[in-house]
């Protein structure tokens, strides 16, 4: 993460960051209908803080937050 900022982002922002939904707003959508995972629990909370070292599984496919 950058000085100055969060030490954190959120599900939705990562969703965006990795291309996977274009706004905020379809993340919340995004989310009833695909699975996702955090460091392998399910989750459906687009505002869920992540911090490096986090995994969020999405469709099988797995990513690593930096």
């Amino acid at each position: 993460m950058a000085a100055g900022k969060p030490d954190y982002l959120t599900l939705t922002q990562f969703l965006k960051s990795r291309h996977l939904t274009a706004t905020g707003g379809q993340g919340k959508y995004y989310l009833l209908s695909h699975e996702v995972l955090v460091n392998g629990e399910p989750e459906t909370r687009r505002g869920r803080k992540l911090r490096s070292g986090d995994t969020v599984t999405v469709d099988g496919k797995v990513y690593q937050v930096e």
